[in-house]
């Protein structure tokens, strides 16, 4: 009987053979698949993070060639407005000979963002300038207050940060001077806020 599968195990042996010889074919057909899917993958994540650069760069570029910056402006604004700290109150003054309040804002605005305000505190307070919660106020946000006792404006500041503001107060205050938004007094007779140099034009020309 053995006799009878002799001449077959020469041909199982070599079966046997070539079907362990075939597994590392195809291990290493695998891995060279893998191989050439990561540097795929690795390319494309380049590709995305070069595009991501270019991208940044881009909007960098775009920013800085914005003709008009609402910070940049406030800061000027406030700057001049800092250097006039103890210019006389004069009712219905709006030089530097002396300033009311709406008139002290209405030279600021005029003079560092091209911007002609109403002159009055009740025209500046109906400005079509958005209007902004105390909890979210900008430097250059305009400030209103009521301080007659009525419940209508009748006064105004501007917002310079940290919870202060500049005003030209009264004669007997000193005029030009910065105030705490949150002391008793101006915290009672706030009326609003508004975002007035979200109004400005795009390009100022500064008259100083």
């Amino acid at each position: 009987m053995l006799n009878r599968f002799a001449p077959l195990v020469p041909l199982a042996l070599v079966t046997l053979l070539f079907g362990c010889a075939s597994h590392p074919q195809v291990a290493e057909q695998q891995t060279s698949q893998q191989q050439h899917q990561a540097k795929f993958v690795a390319a494309q994540s380049s590709t995305v993070y070069e595009e991501e650069l270019v991208t940044e760069k881009e909007l960098a570029e775009f920013s800085d060639s914005k003709p008009y910056q609402l910070p940049l402006l406030a800061d000027s604004i406030l700057e001049r407005g800092m250097s006039l700290i103890g210019t006389r109150y004069r009712f219905g003054g709006s030089t530097e000979a002396g300033f009311d309040c709406s008139g002290f804002i209405g030279y600021l605005f005029r003079e560092e963002a091209g911007m002609n305000l109403p002159r009055s505190t009740r025209e500046m307070i109906n400005l079509d300038a958005p209007l902004v919660a105390r909890n979210n106020l900008k430097p250059g946000d305009l400030l209103f207050f009521s301080t007659n006792g009525r419940g209508r404006v009748s006064h105004a500041g501007i917002y310079l940060g940290d919870d202060q503001f500049i005003h030209s107060s009264s004669s007997r205050s000193g005029g030009v001077r910065v105030d705490k938004l949150d002391s008793g007094y101006w915290s009672k007779t706030f009326i609003e806020a508004k975002r007035a140099l979200a109004m400005a034009p795009t390009t100022v020309t500064s008259r100083k």
